[in-house]
């Protein structure tokens, strides 16, 4: 299992497809996705050497990612490759959902295990202005079908925003009443491009979470590859909360995922400089060149990120990772 030099051990993946994204959401992309040179994407070839690695260096979970994988034609090809690749155990899709009714059952039928859908508001007009679209409607249409299609791991995200959805947090506690769904509530991070709108709509999600104790939740202990969210269950509600809080105390000291780019750089953090070309071994198809650079790679692992700092690396906006 691959470990750093303080033994945190990584088994979760997040794989970039792309960065482009169609959505112009206030806090990321405002101004829409911005293509200011050549997009030289991995290939299949070079998705199989990857994924290949990372089952043999005993990752268990990936999660395709973007901008918006939607986007990628391949995108299915993408989930059935890691879906049969010996050793992963998850493939999880983070997804704006705009495709997601029409193309749901493709992408379950290729191995699709869990699904996470950005939906910042379930108000349309409020969505509409976040977003800068009309697909609220569709969208929960295709969380519906994804119920009825059996998937069981299906996530609602939310940035959470001080000046547009944070007073709809009862909206949403209504929504899961009666559905087997958990909304995850992400605290807006600060990137290159959003420092000004950082200031204005920041708020701790540890004010979320004295809120939901308060009301009776309760923290549902973490299972196996599961992400930074701390979940919470109520005896009254089918639906769970989760909350993602990067700014809370010792958030980094339980991680156990590693990133790549859409173009094959390795990111120790979300919040780290320029990354590690894998590009070269991928491309040759070296799975030993690619396993072993991976591995060394975690020597350089630091402790924690300096969001707090207000330190935020190179990351211009979460569409650079997927977050």
């Amino acid at each position: 299992m691959l470990s750093d030099e303080i033994g945190r051990q990584f088994q979760y993946l997040r794989l970039s497809i792309t960065d482009v994204c169609n959505f112009k959401c206030n806090y990321c992309l405002p101004e829409g996705y911005d293509c200011d040179g050549e997009r030289d994407f991995l290939s299949m070839p070079e998705f199989t050497t990857l994924v290949q690695a990372f089952a043999q260096l005993g990752m268990k979970k990936i999660r395709l990612t973007g901008g918006e994988p939607g986007l990628r034609r391949e995108l299915t090809d993408i989930i059935h490759l890691c879906s049969r690749t010996e050793g992963i155990e998850q493939v999880a899709l983070t997804t704006n959902g705009f495709n997601l009714e029409t193309h749901i059952e493709q992408w379950v039928g290729a191995g699709l295990t869990a699904l996470n859908v950005s939906v910042d508001s379930l108000d349309p007009r409020l969505f509409h202005a976040i977003t800068g679209h009309q697909k609220l409607q569709s969208i929960l249409r295709g969380l519906e079908r994804a119920e009825q299609l059996g998937l069981k791991k299906i996530k609602l995200n939310a940035v959470l925003l001080k000046q547009f959805n944070y007073h709809q947090l009862d909206d949403y506690l209504a929504w899961i009443k009666t559905r087997n769904v958990t909304i995850r509530f992400i605290e807006l991070m600060e990137t290159l491009d959003n420092q000004t709108f950082f200031d204005e709509n920041h708020i701790s999600g540890e004010k979320i979470q004295q809120y939901l104790l308060q009301q009776g939740w309760n923290e549902v202990i973490k299972p196996p590859f599961s992400g930074p969210a701390v979940e919470f269950y109520h005896n009254d509600y089918v639906g769970r909360i989760g909350l993602i809080m990067p700014y809370s105390k010792d958030f980094c000291a339980q991680c156990n995922r590693l990133r790549m780019s859409a173009t094959g750089k390795l990111h120790l953090c979300l919040f780290g400089e320029e990354g590690i070309d894998l590009r070269p071994q991928l491309r040759n198809g070296d799975l030993i060149g690619t396993s072993e650079a991976i591995e060394a790679a975690l020597f350089d692992k630091n402790k924690a990120h300096q969001l707090s700092q207000r330190i935020v690396g190179q990351t211009r906006h979460l569409a650079m990772l997927g977050g």
